[in-house]
């Protein structure tokens, strides 16, 4: 782990067990495991609720005047339309109605066993390992030395049982490895263990057996963790009790107000005005367009704001710990070494508020077009003092004298002796609004992007993690002799082009930059951060300004 910026306090962190740090977990002992036995009534939620809704859509008639008598219409002699019910009263096929629904239950009762039964699992100490199917045979394996995160995620259901599902987080488009399900108890004991593999840490070869324990004893107790998850359908843990409190709270009045003061509100203010315009016109048709977009922005708003409620970051000794979601509750280790570029963004609408979000660009083990844009906001929004805890935990080899260049010269800037090299005036046509602020700063460890004017943004790039950087020159450009330079990393919402610079600067920054980033990824440890002593703390916030 890296060190501690100068000038902030040493907050111990939080109190780990010696002894539980250094053994592994009764499922990381390198054997082949099986997951928790309610595993297949978990992963066959769709397939029930398709059988339920054929049932349903099959007896509507006998449900509705079962539960509500008074919709049902005056029949003739009270009878209701026929259904496949009553065909088997009047045929006498009650017996064999029960047997043909006792086979099939039977039969997907047997399917749902064999997968799991086949559905094996084990951690040794180089890889995580999966082996699934009956028929077709699957095995996966995720090196641990190449592992970018490890995510407990607990879906409603889940969570009422009890259980997780634990997500290896590998290096590359679908690397992943799932384990689903475990008991909650035993998946954050996984999923430490994997952390602790992947730092370069290696763990008792063995699970001591607790003192006066029996071997016999012992054994039923490592045998029982797999089902630990049944005895939590009331009380299931749903945190690690010994990781410190998050460093950022987000007021749910601030976390409704920022959707409302958002880009999509804004989209959808401008389709109202046209559809009432169309509407007055001579089209009145038009107004039931606007039903479905109602609902599904609707939709949107509402789970924009689910997936942000409970939302925490904390440091742990493994890395960053990130936690949100109010049904699906999700839980992400992001270790040391795996981000690749961090932007700090602030829209015209949140400037009066002071309000700031933070992205990543980070290994997920999934494509852009996925969806999962909760794995790269690690900050929905909030405040300045809110900013600044996020990136002193995700950017610790960031220097505390190169801190003013994050807000006061970069995110707020430019001000007066302004640091970044920004677009010339014989070229601000290109950018007639930001070409005092669109610039950047090449550190000792990172590259600074500064770009924007209406919609505010400052990307962070650590050398160690670049891949490349790239110039670019138009016809355009040549005329005014300015350039465009990209920095290449992982895909991601991060964006790393600058545009309209100075060609001569540009030549210069391709140079030292490529230079800078090689040295910087020579010396770069933090992936293996285990022989550290320090762990990421909440930094001393009391001369930020709120």
């Amino acid at each position: 782990m890296t060190s501690i910026p100068p000038g902030l306090p040493e907050v111990p962190a939080a109190p780990v067990n010696p002894a539980r740090s250094t053994t592994r977990s009764p499922l990381s002992d390198g054997e082949w495991h099986r997951l928790h036995p309610l595993t297949p009534l978990l992963r066959g939620g769709l397939f029930l609720v398709v059988v339920i809704g054929i049932v349903i859509a099959n007896l509507r008639e006998r449900l509705i005047d079962w539960f509500l008598p008074a919709l049902v219409p005056d029949l003739p002699d009270g009878e209701l339309p026929p259904d496949p019910l009553d065909y088997v009263l009047e045929h006498n096929l009650i017996l064999i109605g029960l047997l043909a629904v006792l086979g099939i239950a039977a039969i997907v009762v047997g399917i749902f066993w064999l997968s799991w039964r086949f559905h094996t699992f084990r951690i040794t100490g180089h890889e995580v390992e999966v082996r699934s199917g009956v028929l077709f045979r699957t095995h996966r394996r995720a090196p641990l030395d190449r592992v970018q995160g490890v995510n407990l995620t607990r879906p409603m259901i889940a969570r009422l049982l009890g259980t997780a599902k634990l997500e290896v987080v590998g290096a590359g488009l679908d690397a992943n490895v799932s384990l689903e399900y475990l008991s909650t108890q035993s998946a954050e004991a996984v999923r430490a263990d994997i952390l602790r593999l992947a730092s370069g840490m290696r763990l008792a070869a063995e699970t001591p057996a607790l003192p006066g324990e029996s071997s016999a004893a012992r054994a039923r107790r490592v045998a029982g963790t797999v089902s630990d998850g049944i005895t939590g359908i009331i009380v299931g843990a749903e945190e690690p009790v010994a990781e410190p409190e998050s460093v950022v709270h987000i007021p749910v009045l601030r976390l409704v107000a920022s959707h409302l003061l958002s880009g999509s509100t804004v989209s959808l203010l401008v389709l109202l005005v046209a559809i009432v315009v169309g509407s007055t016109m001579g089209s009145p048709w038009v107004l039931f367009a606007f039903i479905p977009a109602l609902l599904g922005f609707g939709a949107y708003w509402v789970r924009g704001i689910t997936r942000a409620l409970r939302y925490s970051i904390a440091p742990t000794p493994s890395g960053v710990r990130i936690t949100f979601g109010l049904f699906t509750t999700i839980t992400e280790i992001l270790p040391p070494g795996r981000v690749h570029a961090v932007e700090v963004t602030q829209s015209i609408l949140w400037r009066p508020a002071g309000w700031w979000s933070v992205t990543v660009n980070r290994l997920s083990g999934r494509s852009v077009e996925s969806g999962q844009d909760q794995f790269t906001t690690v900050l929905p929004v909030g405040t300045r003092a809110d900013v600044e805890r996020v990136l002193r935990l995700l950017l610790t080899d960031l220097p505390e004298s190169e801190w003013p260049l994050v807000f006061e010269h970069g995110i707020l800037g430019p001000q007066q002796d302004d640091p970044y090299t920004n677009t010339p005036r014989r070229a601000r046509i290109l950018r007639p609004l930001s070409w005092r602020r669109n610039g950047f700063l090449l550190a000792r460890d990172a590259m600074f992007l500064r770009r924007g004017l209406i919609w505010r943004a400052l990307a962070i790039f650590p050398l160690a993690r670049m891949q490349s950087v790239a110039l670019e020159q138009g016809p355009l450009d040549r005329a005014l002799r300015v350039a465009s330079a990209r920095i290449h990393t992982i895909t991601g919402r991060v964006h790393g082009g600058l545009g309209a610079i100075d060609r001569d600067t540009a030549v210069d920054l391709f140079a030292d930059t490529s230079q800078r980033a090689i040295s910087a990824a020579a010396t770069d440890r933090s992936h293996r951060w285990a022989g550290s002593d320090q762990v990421p703390v909440e930094p001393d916030m009391s001369g930020v300004r709120e």
